[in-house]
């Protein structure tokens, strides 16, 4: 009865998978259908605005439930960390989200009163346990632990790597980039392939300096990553180096079982890369299409691909604006669609059924604002897979919430819809 039982539930997360899931998550998380009741919003804390402390913002989402639109809980985490990604755990029941200035994570328990998450652990000491890593940015849950990719380190050199912790908040292991890939970003998992894709940015003395003056600075602009590594996952080990100029940033795998490729997107060259397998098992990386017009920079900050691989969301921060291709043929992306959506924008989220599109505004607290406008916003969209339409949208500035990066999604009783029932993970 109980392989029955797990056969069973995971045939349904094999089915749910495809459509169910905000895309860009884990395939190790447990996969949740139907309406999303909550956005948390991770925030960096603007000084002179409410507290001035980095928080984590609840939204409500549902449009059948109170408070829909609206902000209806924060949490302040004391002090501004240069708040920016983070992850939930394997099981779903804690989001941990990082700083990339002090290099704090801070861990919520978002299963006990999902419309109220609550601080539960502070972890200060990452980059003394980590050998010297600082800026964790993405926040993987793979089983029974978290991946957490590293930006740079403390000695300014664009030496970085992987970390693993357990879900008790407690370092396992650190895993050095291989030689010739300097800096890191996101890290992102094929399950299906056993594949790990890295990226890199840039180190923190240009992440935490002013865009404006950056860009200005020859020798700054010099140190930004131009390579992604593709790695064994169950062993941890690299096995290619892509070179890709122009720091390579979010990385989304083709989520179709047959679909083989990932697509990443380098911020200063303004290109979106297919990393796609060969007939030999070995892969390849190729730029497929530019986004907006390069020569400008228009800054290519995130990409969200659709649950059925046809459509790729690519938003430019310095133009505030959002371009749709059909990906159907991956090695040839034809723009369909383009809206602006705020004097800047970052993030891009899809629900998980594909029928609402969410945007952040902030990218880092001294890169807003480069542009003109340092307009801070959440903003949400209904998606008919040929346009976007309004639903609503939240001033984060006039509700002293400071400013909008992250987003992860919620949804009221999920816990209590399964009781004590199996749990699936796509198995390591």
């Amino acid at each position: 009865m109980r392989a029955r039982t797990l056969i069973a539930s995971f045939a349904l997360l094999l089915a749910s998978s495809a459509v169910a899931d905000e895309t860009c998550q884990s395939p190790y998380l447990p996969k949740v259908t139907g309406q999303e009741d909550f956005i948390y919003v991770w925030t960096v804390g603007i000084e002179g605005l409410g507290d001035g402390s980095d928080k984590l913002v609840t939204v409500g989402a549902n449009p059948a439930l109170p408070g829909y639109g609206k902000a209806i809980s924060s949490v302040s985490v004391g002090g501004r960390h240069e708040a920016h990604h983070g992850g939930f755990t394997d099981d779903r029941k804690q989001l941990w989200l990082g700083g990339l200035d002090t290099s704090q994570i801070f861990i919520f328990d978002v299963a006990t009163d999902p419309a109220r998450p609550k601080l539960v652990k502070t972890i200060t000491d990452f980059e003394k346990a980590t050998g010297g890593i600082v800026g964790p940015h993405t926040f993987y849950a793979i089983p029974g632990r978290m991946l957490i990719t590293g930006v740079s380190s403390s000695d300014g050199s664009g030496k970085t790597g992987i970390v693993e912790y357990n879900n008790a908040g407690e370092h396992v292991r650190t895993i050095w980039m291989p030689k010739g890939a300097e800096y890191g970003y996101d890290g992102r998992v094929n399950a299906n392939l056993n594949r790990l894709l890295t990226t890199a940015f840039t180190g923190k003395k240009n992440y935490m300096r002013a865009l404006g003056d950056l860009i200005k600075d020859p020798e700054a602009m010099k140190n930004f990553g131009n390579t992604a590594v593709l790695w064994d996952f169950h062993a941890r080990k690299p096995l290619q180096i892509f070179q890709m100029p122009g720091a390579p940033l979010e990385v989304r795998w083709a989520l179709q079982p047959r679909h083989h490729y990932a697509f990443t997107s380098t911020a200063l060259e303004s290109k979106i890369w297919l990393v796609a397998r060969k007939d030999d098992g070995t892969f390849e990386a190729l730029p497929v299409a530019d986004v907006g017009d390069p020569s400008k920079t228009p800054l290519l900050v995130d990409l969200s691909l659709t649950a059925d691989d046809r459509f790729l969301f690519a938003s430019t921060f310095l133009d505030g604006t959002v371009r749709v291709f059909d990906v159907s043929e991956p090695r040839k992306p034809r723009q369909v669609y383009e809206k602006k959506i705020g004097p800047q924008v970052n993030m891009v989220s899809q629900s998980w059924d594909g029928e609402r599109v969410y945007f952040t505004s902030s990218l880092l607290a001294n890169w807003d604002g480069t542009g003109g406008e340092d307009a801070q916003f959440l903003k949400a969209y209904g998606w008919d897979g040929a346009k976007l339409e309004p639903r609503f949208e939240i001033d984060f500035r006039a509700e002293k919430l400071g400013r909008a990066h992250l987003m992860n999604f919620g949804q009221r009783g999920f816990w209590s819809a399964r009781g004590a029932g199996e749990k699936v993970v796509a198995g390591e």
